[in-house]
């Protein structure tokens, strides 16, 4: 059984996103840089759990939100669809 690879990340309304950590939490500086990231870009998103390999296609990949950040006009089932298309075109082709 493969272990489980969990990760904090932002996730913006476009599906965009960027890892916040691995094996620790975010800090306060951490979470407030990200809502100055988004505001920059006058995005929403949501500070976001991920549970999975995001490399493997074939694995099951979770991404649980924690909370709103920056006010998302989007709902978090459609900034996940656009995350996982996302994801699914960075995979190398084999």
């Amino acid at each position: 059984m493969k272990a489980k690879d969990r990760r904090w990340l932002v996730l913006g309304e476009d599906g965009r996103h960027i890892w916040l950590g691995r094996h620790s939490d975010p800090s306060d500086d951490d979470i407030h840089a990200a809502k100055e990231g988004l505001s920059a870009q006058s995005l929403g998103g949501w500070l976001v759990v991920s549970d999975g390999d995001y490399w493997d296609l074939f694995c099951d990949f979770v991404l649980l939100p924690v909370r709103r950040l920056c006010n998302p006009t989007e709902d978090f089932e459609v900034a996940k669809t656009k995350f996982l298309e996302r994801r699914r075109k960075s995979q190398p082709s084999e």
